[in-house]
Protein backbone atom coordinates (compact mmCIF):
# COMPACT_ATOMS: atom_id res chain seq x y z
CA UNK A 1 0.00 0.00 0.00
CA UNK A 2 1.33 3.43 -0.96
CA UNK A 3 -0.11 6.80 0.09
CA UNK A 4 0.90 10.35 -0.73
CA UNK A 5 -0.10 13.08 1.74
CA UNK A 6 -0.36 16.77 0.89
CA UNK A 7 -0.45 17.79 4.57
CA UNK A 8 0.04 16.27 8.02
CA UNK A 9 -2.75 14.00 9.25
CA UNK A 10 -3.03 12.71 12.84
CA UNK A 11 -3.66 9.12 13.95
CA UNK A 12 -2.42 7.41 10.80
CA UNK A 13 -1.88 3.65 11.26
CA UNK A 14 -3.50 3.97 14.71
CA UNK A 15 -4.83 0.58 15.85
CA UNK A 16 -7.05 2.34 18.45
CA UNK A 17 -8.51 4.90 16.01
CA UNK A 18 -7.68 7.63 18.51
CA UNK A 19 -9.11 5.59 21.43
CA UNK A 20 -12.45 5.05 19.71
CA UNK A 21 -13.95 3.56 22.91
CA UNK A 22 -13.77 7.04 24.43
CA UNK A 23 -15.24 9.13 21.61
CA UNK A 24 -17.46 6.40 20.03
CA UNK A 25 -16.48 7.40 16.52
CA UNK A 26 -17.27 11.10 16.87
CA UNK A 27 -13.63 12.19 16.53
CA UNK A 28 -12.44 9.58 14.04
CA UNK A 29 -14.51 7.21 11.92
CA UNK A 30 -12.40 4.13 11.05
CA UNK A 31 -14.20 3.78 7.74
CA UNK A 32 -13.82 7.42 6.72
CA UNK A 33 -11.45 8.36 3.93
CA UNK A 34 -8.16 9.68 5.27
CA UNK A 35 -7.90 13.37 4.34
CA UNK A 36 -5.13 14.98 2.28
CA UNK A 37 -4.47 11.88 0.15
CA UNK A 38 -3.28 12.30 -3.40
CA UNK A 39 -4.41 9.78 -6.01
CA UNK A 40 -5.78 7.28 -3.47
CA UNK A 41 -8.89 6.75 -1.34
CA UNK A 42 -7.88 4.61 1.62
CA UNK A 43 -9.68 4.54 4.95
CA UNK A 44 -8.10 4.44 8.40
CA UNK A 45 -9.30 0.84 8.79
CA UNK A 46 -7.71 -0.27 5.52
CA UNK A 47 -4.30 0.84 6.76
CA UNK A 48 -4.68 -1.13 9.99
CA UNK A 49 -5.90 -4.22 8.15
CA UNK A 50 -2.90 -4.00 5.82
CA UNK A 51 -0.58 -4.31 8.82
CA UNK A 52 -2.61 -7.15 10.31
CA UNK A 53 -2.21 -9.04 7.02
CA UNK A 54 1.57 -8.72 7.40
CA UNK A 55 1.96 -6.23 4.56
CA UNK A 56 3.96 -3.00 4.54
CA UNK A 57 2.67 0.56 4.18
CA UNK A 58 4.63 3.26 2.32
CA UNK A 59 3.83 6.94 2.91
CA UNK A 60 5.21 9.87 0.96
CA UNK A 61 4.98 13.07 2.99
CA UNK A 62 5.05 13.97 6.65
CA UNK A 63 2.48 12.73 9.17
CA UNK A 64 1.01 14.21 12.36
CA UNK A 65 0.84 13.05 15.96
CA UNK A 66 -0.06 9.61 17.38
CA UNK A 67 1.31 7.73 14.39
CA UNK A 68 1.21 3.91 14.66
CA UNK A 69 -0.46 3.92 18.06
CA UNK A 70 -0.71 0.39 19.55
CA UNK A 71 0.83 -1.02 16.38
CA UNK A 72 0.75 -4.80 16.57
CA UNK A 73 -1.89 -5.19 19.32
CA UNK A 74 -4.85 -7.49 18.71
CA UNK A 75 -7.17 -5.26 20.71
CA UNK A 76 -9.89 -6.85 22.83
CA UNK A 77 -12.26 -3.96 22.06
CA UNK A 78 -12.42 -5.13 18.44
CA UNK A 79 -12.88 -8.79 19.39
CA UNK A 80 -9.19 -9.67 19.60
CA UNK A 81 -7.30 -11.58 22.28
CA UNK A 82 -5.20 -8.64 23.48
CA UNK A 83 -1.93 -10.31 22.50
CA UNK A 84 0.74 -9.34 19.98
CA UNK A 85 0.31 -9.76 16.23
CA UNK A 86 3.02 -10.25 13.61
CA UNK A 87 2.51 -7.14 11.51
CA UNK A 88 4.12 -5.38 8.59
CA UNK A 89 6.36 -2.33 8.63
CA UNK A 90 5.71 1.28 7.71
CA UNK A 91 7.97 3.55 5.66
CA UNK A 92 7.54 7.32 5.87
CA UNK A 93 9.33 9.68 3.49
CA UNK A 94 9.03 12.74 5.71
CA UNK A 95 8.77 13.70 9.37
CA UNK A 96 6.52 12.52 12.21
CA UNK A 97 4.72 14.46 14.93
CA UNK A 98 4.70 13.73 18.64
CA UNK A 99 3.79 10.42 20.28
CA UNK A 100 4.63 8.16 17.36
CA UNK A 101 4.55 4.53 18.44
CA UNK A 102 2.53 4.94 21.65
CA UNK A 103 1.97 1.44 23.13
CA UNK A 104 3.52 -0.12 20.02
CA UNK A 105 4.45 -3.80 20.50
CA UNK A 106 5.60 -5.14 17.11
CA UNK A 107 6.49 -4.16 13.57
CA UNK A 108 8.93 -1.40 12.66
CA UNK A 109 8.80 2.28 11.74
CA UNK A 110 11.16 3.51 9.02
CA UNK A 111 11.37 7.28 8.62
CA UNK A 112 13.54 9.44 6.37
CA UNK A 113 13.12 12.55 8.53
CA UNK A 114 12.68 13.17 12.24
CA UNK A 115 10.26 12.15 15.00
CA UNK A 116 9.16 14.85 17.45
CA UNK A 117 9.29 14.27 21.21
CA UNK A 118 7.75 12.87 23.22
CA UNK A 119 7.97 9.63 21.30
CA UNK A 120 6.08 6.49 22.18
CA UNK A 121 7.30 3.06 23.22
CA UNK A 122 10.06 2.99 20.59
CA UNK A 123 13.84 3.19 20.31
CA UNK A 124 16.10 3.74 17.30
CA UNK A 125 18.15 0.79 16.05
CA UNK A 126 20.61 0.46 13.18
CA UNK A 127 18.60 0.53 9.99
CA UNK A 128 18.61 -2.20 7.37
CA UNK A 129 17.08 0.16 4.79
CA UNK A 130 19.26 2.82 3.18
CA UNK A 131 17.95 6.37 3.58
CA UNK A 132 15.71 5.53 6.56
CA UNK A 133 16.05 5.61 10.32
CA UNK A 134 14.53 2.54 11.99
CA UNK A 135 12.51 2.43 15.22
CA UNK A 136 11.25 -0.69 16.98
CA UNK A 137 9.13 -1.35 20.05
CA UNK A 138 10.83 -1.39 23.46
CA UNK A 139 8.40 -4.11 24.50
CA UNK A 140 9.23 -6.17 21.42
CA UNK A 141 12.95 -6.13 22.28
CA UNK A 142 12.24 -7.38 25.79
CA UNK A 143 9.54 -9.90 24.91
CA UNK A 144 11.69 -11.59 22.29
CA UNK A 145 15.02 -11.28 24.15
CA UNK A 146 16.69 -9.61 21.19
CA UNK A 147 20.28 -10.00 22.45
CA UNK A 148 21.80 -8.91 19.15
CA UNK A 149 19.87 -5.64 18.79
CA UNK A 150 22.17 -2.81 17.72
CA UNK A 151 21.22 0.68 18.89
CA UNK A 152 22.17 3.86 17.08
CA UNK A 153 22.86 5.64 20.39
CA UNK A 154 25.59 3.85 22.36
CA UNK A 155 24.00 5.00 25.63
CA UNK A 156 21.23 2.46 25.03
CA UNK A 157 22.14 -1.10 26.00
CA UNK A 158 20.45 -4.48 26.33
CA UNK A 159 22.06 -7.49 28.03
CA UNK A 160 19.20 -9.88 27.42
CA UNK A 161 17.53 -9.09 30.73
CA UNK A 162 17.82 -5.34 31.32
CA UNK A 163 17.32 -2.61 28.73
CA UNK A 164 18.95 0.70 29.67
CA UNK A 165 17.73 3.80 27.84
CA UNK A 166 20.35 6.48 28.30
CA UNK A 167 19.69 8.56 25.18
CA UNK A 168 17.74 11.27 27.05
CA UNK A 169 14.73 11.05 24.72
CA UNK A 170 11.36 11.78 26.34
CA UNK A 171 8.94 8.89 25.85
CA UNK A 172 5.34 7.87 26.59
CA UNK A 173 4.06 4.36 27.42
CA UNK A 174 7.49 2.87 28.15
CA UNK A 175 7.20 -0.95 28.38
CA UNK A 176 3.53 -0.95 27.39
CA UNK A 177 1.97 -4.43 27.73
CA UNK A 178 5.25 -6.00 28.92
CA UNK A 179 4.63 -9.62 29.92
CA UNK A 180 8.09 -11.07 30.70
CA UNK A 181 10.41 -10.82 33.68
CA UNK A 182 12.66 -8.15 32.24
CA UNK A 183 13.64 -4.63 33.29
CA UNK A 184 13.75 -1.23 31.61
CA UNK A 185 15.90 1.47 33.21
CA UNK A 186 15.36 5.03 31.96
CA UNK A 187 18.20 7.43 32.71
CA UNK A 188 16.05 10.55 32.78
CA UNK A 189 12.40 11.57 32.71
CA UNK A 190 9.39 9.93 31.05
CA UNK A 191 6.03 11.34 30.01
CA UNK A 192 2.57 9.74 29.81
CA UNK A 193 1.39 6.29 30.91
CA UNK A 194 4.62 4.55 31.86
CA UNK A 195 4.05 0.80 32.18
CA UNK A 196 0.50 0.90 30.82
CA UNK A 197 -1.09 -2.58 30.79
CA UNK A 198 2.09 -4.30 32.04
CA UNK A 199 1.62 -7.82 33.42
CA UNK A 200 5.21 -8.73 34.32
CA UNK A 201 8.59 -7.04 34.54
CA UNK A 202 9.82 -3.77 35.92
CA UNK A 203 10.33 -0.17 34.78
CA UNK A 204 12.77 2.01 36.71
CA UNK A 205 12.72 5.73 35.92
CA UNK A 206 15.66 7.60 37.39
CA UNK A 207 13.90 10.95 36.87
CA UNK A 208 10.29 12.14 36.93
CA UNK A 209 7.16 10.53 35.50
CA UNK A 210 4.29 12.27 33.76
CA UNK A 211 0.54 11.75 34.10
CA UNK A 212 -1.11 8.33 34.27
CA UNK A 213 1.94 6.48 35.60
CA UNK A 214 1.05 2.80 35.84
CA UNK A 215 -2.39 3.27 34.33
CA UNK A 216 -4.14 -0.11 33.86
CA UNK A 217 -1.17 -1.86 35.47
CA UNK A 218 -1.93 -5.56 35.68
CA UNK A 219 1.26 -6.87 37.28
CA UNK A 220 4.95 -6.06 37.51
CA UNK A 221 6.41 -2.97 39.11
CA UNK A 222 6.89 0.67 38.09
CA UNK A 223 9.49 2.61 40.07
CA UNK A 224 9.70 6.39 39.66
CA UNK A 225 12.70 7.78 41.55
CA UNK A 226 11.42 11.33 41.15
CA UNK A 227 7.89 12.75 41.12
CA UNK A 228 4.80 11.92 39.06
CA UNK A 229 1.90 13.81 37.53
CA UNK A 230 -1.78 13.25 38.22
CA UNK A 231 -3.72 9.97 37.99
CA UNK A 232 -0.92 7.57 38.96
CA UNK A 233 -2.33 4.06 39.28
CA UNK A 234 -5.62 4.82 37.56
CA UNK A 235 -7.55 1.63 36.83
CA UNK A 236 -4.64 -0.53 38.06
CA UNK A 237 -5.44 -4.15 38.88
CA UNK A 238 -2.23 -5.73 40.16
CA UNK A 239 1.42 -4.92 40.77
CA UNK A 240 3.19 -2.06 42.53
CA UNK A 241 3.96 1.56 41.80
CA UNK A 242 6.77 3.11 43.83
CA UNK A 243 7.13 6.91 43.76
CA UNK A 244 10.24 8.32 45.41
CA UNK A 245 9.26 11.97 45.11
CA UNK A 246 5.94 13.78 45.16
CA UNK A 247 2.76 12.64 43.48
CA UNK A 248 0.06 14.96 42.21
CA UNK A 249 -3.64 14.30 42.73
CA UNK A 250 -6.15 11.55 41.93
CA UNK A 251 -3.93 8.70 43.11
CA UNK A 252 -5.44 5.28 42.53
CA UNK A 253 -8.52 6.53 40.72
CA UNK A 254 -10.84 3.58 39.95
CA UNK A 255 -8.24 1.23 41.42
CA UNK A 256 -9.10 -2.50 41.33
CA UNK A 257 -6.04 -3.91 43.10
CA UNK A 258 -2.29 -3.57 43.55
CA UNK A 259 -0.38 -1.06 45.68
CA UNK A 260 1.02 2.45 45.33
CA UNK A 261 3.84 3.60 47.62
CA UNK A 262 4.44 7.33 47.91
CA UNK A 263 6.13 9.72 50.34
CA UNK A 264 4.40 12.29 52.52
CA UNK A 265 0.80 13.25 53.19
CA UNK A 266 -1.29 12.03 50.28
CA UNK A 267 -4.93 11.45 49.44
CA UNK A 268 -6.37 8.56 47.48
CA UNK A 269 -9.51 8.39 45.38
CA UNK A 270 -12.04 6.11 47.18
CA UNK A 271 -12.42 3.22 47.46
CA UNK A 272 -8.61 3.22 47.57
CA UNK A 273 -7.29 3.96 51.05
CA UNK A 274 -4.08 5.39 52.52
CA UNK A 275 -2.33 3.19 55.09
CA UNK A 276 1.04 2.32 56.56
CA UNK A 277 3.80 0.63 54.57
CA UNK A 278 3.87 -3.09 55.29
CA UNK A 279 6.92 -3.98 53.19
CA UNK A 280 9.86 -1.80 54.19
CA UNK A 281 12.37 -3.97 52.35
CA UNK A 282 10.65 -3.29 49.02
CA UNK A 283 11.19 0.46 49.34
CA UNK A 284 14.70 0.08 50.73
CA UNK A 285 15.62 -2.07 47.73
CA UNK A 286 13.97 0.00 45.00
CA UNK A 287 14.80 3.49 46.26
CA UNK A 288 18.04 2.84 48.16
CA UNK A 289 16.74 4.48 51.34
CA UNK A 290 17.02 3.55 55.01
CA UNK A 291 14.26 2.47 57.40
CA UNK A 292 13.84 5.95 58.85
CA UNK A 293 13.04 7.41 55.44
CA UNK A 294 10.75 4.47 54.63
CA UNK A 295 8.62 5.44 57.63
CA UNK A 296 7.75 8.67 55.78
CA UNK A 297 6.00 6.70 53.04
CA UNK A 298 2.36 5.65 52.73
CA UNK A 299 0.72 2.74 50.97
CA UNK A 300 -2.37 3.20 48.83
CA UNK A 301 -4.45 0.07 48.27
CA UNK A 302 -8.02 -1.21 48.57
Amino acid sequence: MHLIFNSNVDCICDFTYNFIWQHKGEELDPDALIPSQKDSEYTYRQLVETFINGEDVHISGSVGKRFASSLGVNLVYFGGHGETLDVGCVFVDGDMGTRAGISMVSGAIYVSGTIAEPMGNIVEVVSDEEGYRKYVSITDILQNRQHDVEFVDSRNEFDGKTLTLGDGILRDTVAARLDVDATVVVSGDVDLSTGILMRKGKVIVEGDGGMNTGVLLNGGRVVIMGSTGEFAGTDMRKGEIVIGGKAQGYLGANMKGGSIYVKGDVKAVPPAKVGAVDDMKLLQKELGINRMVVMMFKKISL
